[in-house]
This record gives C-alpha cells, sequence and structure tokens, in this order.
C-alpha cells in the first residue's frame, strides 16, 4: 500500500463504510411483520414504487464491471465497444409488454422466479431445471465479475492481495442475509448518485485536461494505426459491422432473461410501475456511452494498464484515469462509487440464484411441503454459499478466465428465451420440443464458442464470441455473435420438434395460467401459489 493514495482510501474506506451501514438498516425499511417468505426476503414485499424500482433495476443491469469493462474494450479496441449502447437502448422496447405480462401472470400465482412461470406455463418440472439450473450457472460467473471492478480499484490504489474483497463480501453477505432486496434497493440510490456525479464531472474535467474532444480522438485514431488488428479502430469496418450488430441485438434479448433482472421487475407493486421504467432506463445508456468514452481518453492520456503476472490488466485503465486526472479526495469518490456499483448487483444477483435454487429444485425435488418459513431459510443459506462461489472464482482462477465464463454465460442464458420470453405470447411449443431446442443450443454455442481462437491473448479456445462464418463453409471474413446463431439453432429444433410431437400425438403438459392472468394488476384477485404436478 502507497502512502500516496491514503485520501484516496480514506474516502473511499468511508463511502464503503455508509453503504454497509444501510445495508444493516435496510431490515427495518418498510418492514413487514415477518421476513420469512421469499416474497418478503427475495422479493422486497413485492411493493416498490416508480422511483425505488428505477434504481433497484438501474443499479442491477448497470454494474461494477460495465463501468470498467466497456470503457476497457473500447481502450482496447475502439468502436466495437460501444455495442453496449445500442443495445440498452432497444432493449426495453422488446421487452416492454413481456415484462408486463410476466409481473401479472406471476402476481396471480405468486412466481418468484421465470422457472416458476415455465412449469406451470408448460406444465414440465424438467423444462423448469432446466430453466433454473440455465439461471444459475448463467449468474454466477456475473456476481465473480463484480469483484474484477472492486479488485481493479484495489490495485490502482496499491491494495494488493484478495483479503480486501473477502471482507467487502463477507460484509455483503451478512447485510443480504439479514434484510434480502430491500438491502440493494436502498443502497442503489446511493450508488447511482456516485455514479451519475463522477461521470458526469469526467466527461466535463478530463477532456478539458487533454486538450479538447479533438485531441482525444486524434489520439485514438493514431493509436489504432500503429497497431492494426482485423475489426480495431474508432470506427468498424467490414469484417465486424454484422456481429456488431447481432451483439447488440443478442445481449439485449439476454438481458432481462438473466435471473436478477426478473427480480427487479417482480419486486414492482403494480404494472403501471413497470411502464414507466422501460419507457425511462433508456437514459442510463445517455451515462453509458459516456462510460464508453472513458476508454479513448484513457488512451489521449497515455494510461497504461497495470500489469500483474505479467499480464496487463485492462480493467485498471477507468481507474488509473481517475487516478491521474481527479485530485485524491474525487479520485477517491470515483473508486467509491465503482465498488459500491458493484455490491448493488452481486446482492441482487446472488438473491435471485438462491430464490431459483429454493423453489426449482430444493422444494420441486427435495422438500415439496416445504413451508414459506423454510423456503426463506434455505434461499439465505444458499445466498451466502453463491457468495462463496463467486468469491472463489477470483481466489483460484485467472480473473480473465472468470470473463470468459461471462460471456460464456450469456450465449448460454440465451437458450431459455423460447420457453420463457416466448412462453409469455404463445402456447405453441411443445415441452419436449423446448427441451430439445434448449440443449441443441447449447450444445451449438458452447461448439462455436470453443473454437474461437484470441492470438492476443494466445487462446486457442474459448477467445471471444465473434464466430466466423467462414468455420460454416461460407466465402466471407464476416463474424457474428455466437448467442444469436445458437439461439436460431434452438429455435429450428424446437419448432421442427413442436411438429414431429403433435403430428406423433404425443401428449402436451397441461397449462396452469389464463388469459386473463396476463393482464392482471395491482388488486386483482390472486389464485395462491403454483401447486407442483406433473412429471415430465
Amino acid at each position: 500500500m502507497r502512502s500516496d493514495h491514503l485520501t484516496e482510501i480514506i474516502v473511499f474506506g468511508a463511502l464503503f463504510a455508509l453503504v454497509s451501514g444501510m445495508g444493516f438498516v435496510a431490515a427495518r425499511w418498510r418492514r413487514p411483520g415477518s421476513m420469512d417468505s421469499l416474497d418478503e426476503w427475495g422479493l422486497g414485499g413485492r411493493g416498490f414504487g416508480g422511483w425505488v424500482t428505477w434504481f433497484l433495476i438501474g443499479g442491477d443491469l448497470y454494474t461494477a464491471y460495465t463501468f470498467v469493462a466497456v470503457p476497457a474494450l473500447v481502450f482496447g479496441a475502439g468502436a466495437a465497444g460501444f455495442y453496449a449502447v445500442p443495445y440498452t437502448i432497444i432493449v426495453y422496447p422488446l421487452v416492454f409488454l413481456v415484462l408486463i405480462r410476466l409481473w401479472s401472470v406471476s402476481h396471480v400465482h405468486g412466481f418468484v422466479t421465470p422457472a416458476d412461470f415455465v412449469r406451470a406455463r408448460f406444465g414440465s418440472p424438467t423444462l423448469a431445471l432446466a430453466v433454473a439450473v440455465t439461471g444459475i450457472v448463467a449468474t454466477m460467473p456475473y456476481i465473480a465479475l463484480q469483484l474484477v471492478g472492486i479488485e481493479a480499484v484495489l490495485k490502482t490504489m496499491g491494495v494488493h492481495g484478495h483479503w480486501p474483497i473477502v471482507i467487502a463480501f463477507v460484509i455483503l453477505a451478512a447485510y443480504t442475509y439479514q434484510s434480502g432486496l430491500r438491502a440493494p434497493a436502498l443502497i442503489a440510490f446511493v450508488k447511482d448518485v456516485l455514479i451519475y456525479l463522477v461521470i458526469i464531472v469526467a466527461v466535463l474535467y478530463i477532456p478539458t485536461r487533454l486538450g479538447g474532444w479533438g485531441d482525444v480522438f486524434s489520439a485514438a485514431e493514431a493509436k489504432f494505426a500503429k497497431t492494426p488488428a482485423p475489426g480495431d479502430g474508432i470506427l468498424l469496418d467490414g469484417t465486424n459491422q454484422l456481429n456488431y450488430a447481432m451483439l447488440a441485438l443478442g445481449s439485449a434479448l439476454a438481458l432481462f432473461l438473466y435471473p436478477h433482472s426478473v427480480t427487479g421487475v417482480l419486486a414492482s407493486k403494480n404494472r403501471d410501475v413497470i411502464r414507466r421504467n422501460m419507457s425511462a432506463l433508456p437514459a442510463y445508456s445517455l451515462v453509458l456511452g459516456l462510460i464508453a468514452l472513458l476508454g479513448f481518453m484513457a488512451i489521449a492520456a497515455g494510461i497504461a494498464p497495470v500489469v500483474t503476472g505479467g499480464k496487463a490488466d485492462t480493467n485498471t485503465v477507468v481507474p488509473l484515469l481517475f487516478d491521474a486526472m481527479f485530485p485524491d479526495w474525487f479520485a477517491g469518490v470515483a473508486f467509491a462509487a465503482i465498488g459500491i456499483g458493484a455490491l448493488v448487483p452481486a446482492a441482487i444477483m446472488s438473491i435471485a440464484a438462491a430464490n431459483l435454487f429454493t423453489r426449482n429444485i430444493y422444494k420441486e425435488y427435495i422438500r415439496r411441503d416445504a413451508t414459506a418459513r423454510q423456503e426463506a431459510a434455505v434461499s439465505k443459506v444458499v445466498s451466502l454459499v453463491v457468495k462463496v462461489g463467486a468469491v472463489a472464482c477470483i481466489l483460484l482462477l485467472d480473473p480473465e478466465f472468470s470473463i470468459d465464463l461471462q460471456l460464456i454465460g450469456g450465449v448460454v442464458i440465451l437458450q431459455t428465451l423460447p420457453a420463457v420470453a416466448l412462453g409469455l405470447v404463445t402456447r405453441w411449443f411443445h415441452r419436449g420440443a423446448l427441451l430439445a431446442g434448449w440443449a441443441a443450443g447449447l450444445v451449438a454455442g458452447l461448439w462455436m464458442l470453443y473454437e474461437i481462437p484470441n492470438a492476443a491473448k494466445r487462446k486457442e479456445h474459448f477467445g471471444g464470441s465473434a464466430f466466423k462464418l467462414s468455420d460454416l463453409g461460407l466465402d466471407t471474413a464476416t463474424t457474428v455473435y455466437a448467442g444469436v446463431l445458437a439461439l436460431a439453432v434452438n429455435l429450428a429444433v424446437a419448432a421442427a420438434a413442436t411438429l414431429a410431437l403433435r403430428t406423433a400425438g404425443i401428449a402436451d403438459g397441461a397449462d396452469a395460467t389464463r388469459p386473463d392472468d396476463y393482464l392482471a394488476d395491482e388488486g386483482d384477485p390472486k389464485t395462491g401459489r403454483m401447486e407442483l404436478t406433473g412429471s415430465t
């Protein structure tokens, strides 16, 4: 630890302690008579209004990893890193009506997870299990990557070793266990205020230190001209334009399939809250675009990433930029914004993963007669296990491998789209066909990811998500996001298998939902919790 970072460390520690205290106090915020149910502990009582939902979902989707990884990608690859901006713009119109329907049917039947809905819609606990396991697998590395953001900040401040991360997640585990979803919902207010403050100051102040925006873009253009690589530069080229569009589309389709995104939606108190938030949340995309520009600023400032174990950690470029450009006290505020930005999504993700295990594995296959109190107790314990697993990913694995796992997670979670998203608008697919499509999509997606090399990282496999169409026998240098191709395989198999199964007269599962369930709003009658019947 270097003494010249003392002010930054004190400010960072003070703000971190403040939000940790808020996490524990959150247990008394809107406190119900009892927290011993998933509705209260895991969904905050399903009563969050417009402002709370705005900060909760925003804090859930725009993570610490976003604030370091997006500009780091722009720093390393240029324009390709801006894919995150269009996808966060198009995602909300895409999911607007679908999420309203999910909230309504969940309100009527008491669904806590997307797998609960699939279980009832298609009468298949096996399909629900597939959705639940997929969600947990995709979420685990996502939680681990929040630690990458904190670790980048700590490296910049000269704090080395894993002990600060372990301490941070012990505190996170403690207040999440006690307060449930109320903790990240309350902390999200502080997190978003800090992020907006830091980014607005950064885009107004840092360019003036670097000679203006013209010099910033000129420096970035000069860098990519000196180190030419396919697809890298301040503009896209013919090889990566299609991949850019498909990556944006695939990321948009995947975003609200993640369990933590659904958790934020189901915690809303009515359909109008969701409408307002889906209309207003694109405002975050403005901030995200400004965050991405930090990558070009880092180039202009001559920032060199921290080298650890002989490898340059590009995730440190934004913290290093703040360290170089800001006064120590404000750099401490900026570092705290990134650190706190990890706590909110990590808490929600661990709660969502725990709810999936409890409702769709424990209650379905281990203890069907579990009470609401027992469900809450199991979820609390599993949320701790999930956090331990996330810390283990950082302690035992190369952080770059954790990033690769998250890349795989995006392709994996997309394979739940036919059952979850399309299931909200149609019952046409056969439950057996959906399982076949899910399996085919996973196999195709993992095969494509395995075949993608990365010369810069010296990897022969799992080197990225841009799959070369030439590997399919096409005479082109164009690449396409592997997740979209895998989803196309999934849908094709599901559609063909549905036709075959219906032609063969194979019985389908019973639909426990009714058309009116998808239009229900706050105050409408509830049918109660889903009964666990069926065997397929």
